[in-house]
């Protein structure tokens, strides 16, 4: 998968948030991590992203992305929910615990992967269910591409 992922050079897009978290298919997170690579460009530095200025209602503002997150790229896909792409300059093993942590904040993982260079992790909290995917960047080093996949419950 590590390959797949670096190969894509895009983090995954939403086939649909629903038909993967919480529907008990065990390829299904699989299919949504595999139909999503070309969301958005993951090879844009901290230093060339420019924050998104709004967010959509299926956005969950308040999902505790690491504090220099730069969410440059947000697509609304109506009911089948947000993509929302961002970079920073914590290190991997960094945002894989700020990503785990989230719970404190009440967004629980329910089930994920992790791998040496990316993990991926259902969510499920405060009105919202979804996906979060991180890798290493593959163009900026010391950098990690962050996407959230959410949905309003």
């Amino acid at each position: 998968m590590v390959r797949r992922l670096a190969a894509a050079a895009a983090l995954a897009t939403l086939a649909t948030v629903a038909a993967a978290c919480g529907s008990g298919d065990a390829d299904a997170g699989d299919h949504q991590t595999r139909d999503a690579h070309a969301a958005a460009d993951s090879s844009t530095c901290v230093a060339d992203a420019t924050a998104v200025t709004s967010t959509p209602p299926a956005y969950p503002a308040d999902f505790p992305l690491p504090k220099d997150t730069v969410v440059f790229n947000i697509e609304d896909r109506g009911a089948d929910g947000v993509i929302a792409t961002g970079v920073t300059t914590t290190r991997f093993d960094d945002v894989l615990t700020a990503m785990n942590d989230s719970q404190q904040a009440g967004f629980k993982v329910t089930s994920g992967e992790t791998e040496e260079d990316d993990a991926e992790a259902n969510w499920t909290g405060n009105g919202f269910t979804g996906r979060w995917a991180i890798k290493k960047s593959a163009t900026c080093p010391g950098e990690t591409v962050v996407q959230l996949l959410s949905k309003k419950s």
